[in-house]
């Protein structure tokens, strides 16, 4: 080496960079684990039991009035909130406040409109002049009585039950105003081997 020359000691190319190093993220507690089952529960049950309260509500019936569309001891729900947004119609199943004893409850089924004639021809519904097709309603279960034609009330509805021989209803104690009606029978739960819709 030449006096004036410089040297520097060799130098050792960089390494190739290899992937990044990261730590796996830790997993969660037990304990908040614990706390978010508990919170998604209980949130779980609050909107169920709004939804009962607000829009459903379970029934028992009692009688035989409703057979076969609804037998004694059976569980249903009734939805509350159906005719705030929707009219009440023909056919409907309604549970109402009994006119004469608004303690009681009554369950059956509305078969006059307000403003309907309705009579009833040895057992044959005749509204407005026309036979009623009531295909809810089996023949052994149909009386032979006769009772003489009214005309419903504005804001009232003829309700009769599909068992005719053992129902009390429209024949015997008149019409039912709309503000006693406050639910839809909708659902049978009880017993699981009648579970579903009701019609």
């Amino acid at each position: 080496m030449e006096p004036g020359d410089s040297a520097t000691p060799p130098v050792d190319p960089p390494a190739p960079a290899g992937p990044a190093q990261s730590n796996p993220p830790a997993e969660p507690s037990a304990t908040r684990a614990a706390f978010s089952w508990l919170r998604d529960l209980t949130l779980s049950v609050v909107i169920a039991i709004v939804i009962i309260l607000f829009l459903y509500q379970p029934v028992r019936v009692e009688g035989t009035s409703m057979m076969p569309s609804l037998i004694n001891e059976e569980r249903i729900f009734i939805n509350k909130f159906v005719y705030r947004f929707s009219g009440i119609e023909r056919g409907d199943t309604v549970v109402f406040q009994f006119p004469r004893d608004t303690s009681k409850s009554y369950i059956k089924r509305v078969v006059g409109m307000p403003g309907d004639t309705v009579r009833v021809d040895r057992g044959a519904v005749i509204v407005n002049g026309r036979a009623l097709d009531e295909p809810y309603v089996l023949p052994g279960n149909r009386d032979e009585n006769s009772y003489p034609e009214i005309k419903v009330e504005p804001d009232a509805y003829y309700v009769l039950g599909d068992h005719r021989n053992s129902s009390n209803d429209s024949r015997n104690w008149g019409t039912v105003r709309r503000g006693f009606i406050y639910g839809k029978a909708v659902f049978v739960y009880w017993p699981l081997e009648r579970l579903g819709l009701l019609r």
